[in-house]
């Protein structure tokens, strides 16, 4: 069987310049990377802006297992097979963390005929946007401890400093440190650690920003601790929000690439949805949406993660309507979801699929309650029996929705043009009534029991000490408007990874709170989420190296 990697390295790629030609941009329009990549110019976005909008498209995925659900891979299908009966298409989606290509997870460029090239570069340094957002974070954190050694004249609080450090890497070995030991020159010992770059604040105020002055505001509001008399210091009090934002000035600019089908993707941004916000940049699909008739896009893991902060926190904050919503699932994935162990997924095993459907309608529900149209892509594999797909198709139709059997792993763009059509059909239908699941002006707390106990099905939700009293303290400072970001394990409604299927009835335990006041929105982390992963017992990248050619092996 030809591997993903070999499918994107026989690829007939066009010219940067051709895809961008198709979109109506120029060759001064774009900033080349090479022959296959390219930046679209802070000038060419703003000019673009001011063209009518498209329908924006989300693809969304059943609560991931280690079977896999393919929800890149079907947001890149969509978008070929849109394209393939006449729509002009383009697809949006986040850039790979280097964490999860040399960890467990793999990379996020999409699968089998249906990939986003150069899919080497996209999984590894690509364009530099990851490493532009390391170097601005730390930049702040440096100068929070220089600021300190020199006097401190903020009176800032060593032991109130919530900034922490960052890297593009899963290292848990980083994840509680203390820096400044060494003596007097290497300044004041103080307890600090690392996340991994997606989680940073500064990823999500990338990801968030309109343009360069919303950038530069952004970052100046973020709260990196506090002083002796309890009150925020920020980076603008540090004066570190000029030379933050110049760092990231390229990295703003959306990425240009293609399909292996020569169809224009813009991937830029890349928060994880189980410790961050999980979408792809605010300005890419604003200037996708501006430029093509769809755009489709996808948020991180299952809905009750991705899908959820896609549509209370990006579409809330940026004021986008999506008209539809695609959730992507697997015979494969379902069957374990009703028990089936991953060695047994090649038998076939039509009543765990129909005990595993209890996810699926889970999600399905959850969609409906922010009032959007629902259909359910099930992406084919080769073992699927058509008893298990009969299954599939029997419970969507009792939960009123389609369910389309998707080829577009074997077939590319040709083996989803159903889902094309049946995504066509509901939007045209006009049948959005898109809502937030809750609103602005509620206490942050009961944001957070909302999500849980209507996304989640929580019948309870259990904050640490001080816990409350912090959300309390960042309502009095006027942030209670904002909305919330559930970090928590992504492969359950519950906190409990080992919970497949569809529990209820769980307790959701928050063992902490923090503020993204650049970002504009709160971050509750629950359970034994990390913030910063760790390695596998065997990770990716004891296999990985260069062959005899200069190419790399083992990546995927």
């Amino acid at each position: 069987m030809t591997s993903d990697i070999q499918i994107a390295r026989q690829a007939r790629k066009k010219p940067i310049l051709e895809v961008a030609e198709g979109l109506g941009l120029s060759g001064e329009d774009i900033l080349p990377y090479g022959h296959d990549k390219a930046k679209i110019s802070h000038a060419a976005v703003t000019r673009v802006g001011q063209q009518p909008s498209g329908h924006l498209i989300l693809v969304t995925a059943i609560s991931p297992t280690p079977a896999g659900e393919g929800k890149t891979t079907t947001t890149v299908g969509l978008g070929d097979a849109l394209n393939r009966i006449g729509k002009r298409a383009t697809i949006c989606i986040r850039e790979a963390s280097l964490g999860p290509n040399f960890g467990m997870k793999g990379g996020a460029a999409g699968g089998g005929r249906a990939q986003i090239v150069p899919m080497e570069e996209m999984n590894l340094h690509f364009t530099g946007d990851f490493h532009a957002i390391t170097s601005a974070h730390n930049l702040l954190a440096a100068m929070i401890d220089n600021h300190i050694y020199w006097g401190n004249q903020l009176g800032i609080d060593t032991r109130r400093i919530s900034w922490r450090r960052v890297m593009d890497m899963n290292d848990r070995a980083l994840r509680d440190m203390v820096v400044g030991l060494g003596g007097s020159t290497n300044g004041f010992p103080r307890q600090t650690g690392f996340d991994i770059t997606v989680a940073s604040e500064v990823m999500a105020i990338l990801c968030l920003s309109r343009d360069l002055d919303d950038l530069q505001d952004r970052l100046g509001r973020i709260v990196i601790g506090y002083d002796m008399e309890r009150r925020p210091v920020t980076a603008a009090d540090l004066q570190a929000d000029g030379a933050m934002t110049v760092l990231l000035k390229d990295a703003l600019q959306p990425n240009l690439v293609q399909t292996l089908e020569n169809n224009p993707a813009l991937v830029h941004g890349g928060p994880f949805a189980n410790i961050a916000h999980g979408c792809n940049s605010v300005i890419a699909t604003r200037t996708a949406l501006a430029m093509s008739d769809y755009v489709v896009t996808e948020a991180g893991f299952g809905a009750d993660l991705g899908a959820e902060k896609f549509l209370d926190i990006k579409c809330r904050l940026a004021g986008l309507t999506p008209s539809a919503v695609v959730l992507v699932a697997t015979v494969r994935a379902l069957k374990m979801n009703g028990g089936v162990a991953k060695a047994d997924l090649a038998q076939e095993d039509a009543a765990s699929v129909r005990r595993g459907c209890a996810n699926l309608g889970r999600h399905i529900e959850n969609l409906r309650a922010f009032g959007l149209p629902v259909v359910v892509a099930l992406n084919h594999f080769d073992a699927d029996q058509e008893s298990e797909l009969s299954e599939v198709s029997r419970f969507c139709a009792a939960q009123g929705v389609k369910m389309i059997v998707a080829r577009h792993w074997a077939e590319g763009g040709a083996g989803a043009t159903d889902l094309a059509r049946e995504v066509v059909n509901l939007v045209e239908r006009g049948e959005t009534g898109f809502q937030t699941l809750y609103r602005d002006e509620i206490p942050l707390w009961d944001k957070i029991e909302t999500i849980c106990r209507r996304i989640y099905r929580a019948s309870g939700v259990e904050p640490a000490p001080g816990v409350q009293a912090q959300l309390e303290a960042w309502e009095g400072a006027g942030h209670g408007h904002m909305p919330v970001c559930i970090a928590k394990t992504q492969y359950s409604f519950s906190t409990d990874p080992a919970r497949l299927g569809a529990p209820e009835d769980h307790v959701v335990p928050v063992r902490e709170v923090r503020l993204n006041a650049g970002a504009g929105f709160v971050v509750a982390i629950c359970g034994d989420i990390m913030t910063m992963p760790g390695l596998p017992r065997t990770p990716a990248a004891e296999n990985i190296g260069l062959d005899g050619k200069g190419q790399v092996e083992g990546l995927f």
